[in-house]
């Protein structure tokens, strides 16, 4: 079966799954011709007994618009996370996710899929953007976060907005920027 990348972007109150809540989350599935085959978008209720931390608090003050996004219309995560597994069960190929931190968005995603579902169909095969950058372009891992990367890497028409479903389009198209950057760094060496 081929491969489908799964770019997924989550928005959470704080930094640990269970401890805190995942508020929304969306997955674009696409090829690395930048061929969006569909996406999947949730925004969630909170966790009974989890907590918000102050620092992620502090950070949603800043951004209103995204925070009033996430908080439109949650569902249950059982609900939210079984419809996702129906979603990703569908995909022409093996999910494969991707992620900008993968250490952030994916122990969210695994978190809830395996408390509420109890299975994650992603199996451990998760793609790290940074990781990934740092290797094209020979930077440390500081070096090779969103600020530091080439600006013909990013496609102006989707913006980073702290909305999960924009971050998650922006980041298919940064992937396959950076996959067809690794190709042609691959060509020249």
């Amino acid at each position: 079966m081929d491969e489908i990348y799964v770019s997924t972007d989550i928005e959470a109150d704080g930094p640990s799954p269970g401890h805190h809540s995942m508020l929304s989350f969306a997955s674009v599935a696409f090829s690395l011709d930048r061929t969006i085959h569909s996406s999947f978008e949730r925004n969630l209720d909170l966790l009974p007994g989890a907590t918000q931390h102050p620092d992620t608090v502090r950070f949603w003050k800043t951004q209103p618009e995204a925070w009033d996004a996430c908080r439109k219309d949650p569902i249950e995560p059982a609900v939210a996370m079984q419809d996702y597994l129906g979603w990703l069960g569908v995909l022409p190929g093996d999910p494969i996710f991707v992620a900008h931190p993968v250490s952030f968005d994916y122990k969210f995603i695994s978190w809830y899929l395996y408390e509420f579902v109890g299975e994650d169909p992603f199996r451990f095969s998760a793609v790290d953007m940074i990781s990934y950058a740092m290797a094209v372009l020979k930077r440390p891992w500081r070096e090779s976060r969103s600020p530091y990367l080439p600006k013909e890497w990013f496609d102006l028409e989707h913006p980073h907005t702290h909305k999960a479903m924009d971050d998650a389009v922006e980041h298919a198209f940064l992937f396959c920027s950076m996959v067809e950057a690794s190709g042609k760094a691959e060509q020249d060496d």
